[in-house]
C-alpha cells in the first residue's frame, strides 16, 4: 500500500530522524507537512488537513504530550508519537492523552508504516458514517448486530465481559489501549484502579481465541500499557 499522496504533519526537531521520515514517506506516496516545534504544528494543524501526524515528545516549546492534549481538544486527527522516551510511563501518559499509538525509536521504516496504514483506516471507519456491523481479523469474525463471534466459522462462547473486551478492542484494531481506557469503557470509571480485572479476562479471552495463548498473534500486549488487537499480519 502507498500512500496515495496522503498529508502526513511531522512535528520533529531532530535532523537526523527527519531526514529519515522525508526519505521513508515520501518515497511511498505520502506528502509532508514539516514542523520543528509546537507552535508551527498548531499552526499547521489549523491551516491544512492532515489525516495523520506524526509527534515526536521532545519539542523546544512545549512537551509532546501537551500538544496532544490540546490537539485532541478540536481534532480526531491520529496522533502517533515517534519518541526515545520508552518508560512505560511515558507511553501511558500520551496515550491517555489522546495518542492513538506509540513508537519507540529506532524504529523500521516497514513497522512505521504499518502503524500509519492502521491509524488511518481506523479514522476512516470512525469517521465515515456507521461503522460496519461485521469485524473480521483472520479467522475471527465478529457481528456486532447480532452479537455473535465465531472462530474458523465455530462460534465462541463469551462471557459479557469478554464480548465487550473483545469488541472494544476490535473497534479499535491496531490502537493501542491503555488499561485505564478499558477499565473505563467495559467497567466503568469506578474501577479504574483494578487493573487486575483486564489481565485475567484479557487471560481467558486468549484462551478461547488464540491458537497458543502463552504466544499471541492477535490480542498483543503492550507491556507496562495495556493491549492492542493486531490488524496487521504477525
Amino acid at each position: 500500500m502507498t500512500g496515495d499522496d496522503r498529508l502526513v504533519l511531522v512535528v520533529e526537531d531532530e535532523p537526523q530522524m527527519l531526514r529519515f521520515l522525508r526519505a521513508s514517506l515520501s518515497s511511498h506516496g505520502f506528502r509532508l507537512l514539516e514542523t520543528r516545534n509546537a507552535a508551527e504544528a498548531t499552526a499547521a494543524a489549523t491551516s491544512y488537513t492532515p489525516e495523520v501526524v506524526l509527534l515526536d515528545l521532545g519539542l523546544p516549546d512545549m512537551d509532546g504530550i501537551e500538544l496532544t492534549r490540546r490537539l485532541r481538544e478540536w481534532s480526531r486527527v491520529p496522533i502517533i508519537v515517534i519518541s526515545a522516551r520508552g518508560r512505560e510511563e511515558d507511553k501511558v501518559e500520551a496515550l491517555d492523552a489522546g495518542a492513538d499509538d506509540y513508537l519507540t525509536k529506532p524504529f523500521g521504516v516497514n513497522e512505521l508504516l504499518a502503524r500509519i496504514r492502521v491509524a488511518l483506516r481506523h479514522a476512516e471507519q470512525s469517521g465515515g458514517g456507521p461503522q460496519s456491523p461485521i469485524l473480521e481479523f483472520g479467522g475471527l469474525r465478529l457481528d456486532l448486530e447480532k452479537r455473535f463471534v465465531a472462530l474458523d466459522g465455530v462460534e465462541l462462547h463469551l462471557t459479557p465481559i469478554e464480548y465487550r473486551l473483545l469488541v472494544l478492542l476490535a473497534q479499535n484494531a491496531g490502537k493501542v489501549l491503555t488499561h485505564r481506557q478499558i477499565l473505563k469503557e467495559v467497567w466503568g470509571p469506578a474501577y479504574m484502579g483494578q487493573t487486575h480485572y483486564v489481565r485475567v479476562r484479557m487471560a481467558e479471552l486468549r484462551k478461547k481465541i488464540e491458537a497458543d495463548p502463552a504466544r499471541p498473534k492477535l490480542l498483543v500486549t503492550e507491556p507496562g500499557v495495556g493491549y492492542r488487537l493486531r490488524a496487521e499480519p504477525s
